[in-house]
């Protein structure tokens, strides 16, 4: 058994936009209360297609946040609507504000609809994003530093005596947070957002390609949530990798 601390906790509630930090999550099989719940969408090629950061780099520079309910407090069967802030500071517009797909499409250049869906849009769904402080500290150790942000990360961890990388090869293993249990799925395959300052969205592309070269792009490891509970900043994290 593998032991340690959860350093920080992470939601996002618009898909590729900046999120908000809190001290406590709750999370059950959708992944954590919230996160991505809500989505922009444009058009490409005539068909509806979920617009992220790939397609329209400003978005990192929007924040979105949940400034109406406290964090342990947010129901996953009907979170808040989000308010939302522009790069400049204009806003804050919430969800629901008609003068918001406006200043969207003025700042991003392109008209979107916004959807909500309490079940999560996440690329993979139903889960939370698991970092480790040794694996990061790694990637900095090579790269410089690196906003944590980068990655959009759920659940930032430091264990005790467990060297970086590790968690690659957690699949099939399980972990429980302040005794909420969870499943490893795989390690997260990273695409090109990482590349992309979370203030300023300046690429630094050399990040891809060096994940890609020394880790197979994997950073990160996606769990499932398999009840319903709270985890806090300093709660006692517990990894069984597979087979132990």
């Amino acid at each position: 058994m593998l032991h340690g601390t959860v350093v920080s906790l992470h939601r996002w509630p618009v898909k590729s936009m900046g999120g908000e930090q809190v001290d406590a999550l709750v999370v059950d099989g959708r992944g954590a209360a919230g996160d991505r719940t809500h989505a922009l969408y444009d058009v490409h090629q005539d068909a509806s297609r979920r617009l992220t950061a790939r397609q329209a780099s400003r978005m990192l520079r929007w924040s979105a946040r949940y400034p109406d309910v406290a964090p342990d407090a947010l129901d996953p069967d009907d979170p808040p609507l989000p308010h939302l802030t522009a790069p400049d500071g204009a806003g804050p517009w919430r969800w629901d504000d008609p003068a918001l797909p406006g200043a969207l499409a003025a700042d991003l250049g392109r008209s979107v609809t916004l959807r909500r869906d309490v079940t999560g849009q996440q690329d993979l769904g139903g889960t939370v994003l698991l970092t480790t402080a040794a694996t990061h500290a790694a990637v900095e150790d090579v790269l410089g530093d690196l906003d944590l942000r980068r990655w959009r990360t759920n659940v930032h961890v430091r264990l005790d005596g467990v060297p970086a990388y590790a968690e690659e090869d957690w699949e099939g293993g399980s972990m429980e947070i302040g005794g909420v249990p969870f499943t490893f799925l795989h390690p997260c395959v990273r695409c090109v957002i990482p590349t992309r300052d979370p203030d300023t969205a300046e690429r630094r592309p050399e990040i891809l390609r060096w994940i890609t070269r020394a880790r197979s792009g994997l950073f990160g490891m996606n769990a499932r949530p398999t009840a319903r509970g709270v985890l806090r900043v300093g709660d006692t994290v517990t990894i069984a990798p597979p087979g132990r």
